[in-house]
């Protein structure tokens, strides 16, 4: 039976290049999908890995009606019998309904990645959603860890290198870099303590 599945994780489990090697893994044995991602780190219309693969999908966009966009693929192409979502988390819980939809009436799976909870450790809405509809729920095994070692639970988000606990709940930023906006992993404990891993990080 078809199943609308939950791929999540913390940041740098492998989300996204689990996404890319189900969809290569389908389409080397002739088998069609479509892909979709929202606010991917690489720009719009790519779903991109940390580890330099990518590749073209669906920009979904506020308001899109993911069901009706697959119905339409699917009526100009009846093969069609994967639907994957990388960045689900950013999903209005209206398109995760839409996806379940897609699930329930298309009889297409749907594959979702993403992570659960923001920097604040608050559940994004999309994901939220997808952990209310979802058949299964799989949590990655790809283990991240903190930068005392521990296993990494949280996402945090930095500026200029402190960690804060205030602002917009989605602000695009990069992994592993001085950037301005930036993000990393912690265990509960660092995360709680507001220690990111640089030298004198302290909240705002």
């Amino acid at each position: 039976m078809p199943e609308l599945v939950f791929f999540t994780g913390t940041m740098d489990c492998g989300k996204s290049t689990l996404a890319l090697q189900m969809d290569h893994n389908r389409s080397a044995r002739g088998r069609r999908g479509v892909v979709f991602t929202r606010d991917d780190r690489a720009g719009e219309g790519v779903l991109s890995s940390r580890l330099g693969l990518s590749t073209a999908a669906v920009e979904v966009r506020p308001g899109i009606d993911l069901y009706e966009y697959v119905s339409s693929v699917l009526d100009a192409d009846p093969a069609i019998d994967y639907v994957i979502c990388d960045e689900a988390q950013f999903l209005e819980p209206e398109q995760v309904e839409q996806l379940a939809l897609v699930v329930d009436e298309l009889h297409l799976d749907v594959f979702a990645f993403g992570i659960t909870t923001d920097f604040r450790t608050r559940l994004f809405p999309g994901s939220q959603r997808l952990i209310e509809l979802a058949d299964r729920l799989e949590i990655l095994q790809v283990e991240t860890l903190c930068w005392c070692g521990a296993r990494a639970t949280h996402n945090a988000r930095t500026v200029d290198g402190a960690m804060v606990v205030e602002g917009e709940q989605k602000v695009i930023g990069d992994v592993g870099r001085q950037a301005a906006v930036g993000y990393e992993v912690l265990c509960r404990s660092h995360h709680r303590e507001k220690r990111a891993q640089h030298a004198n990080a302290v909240a705002r």
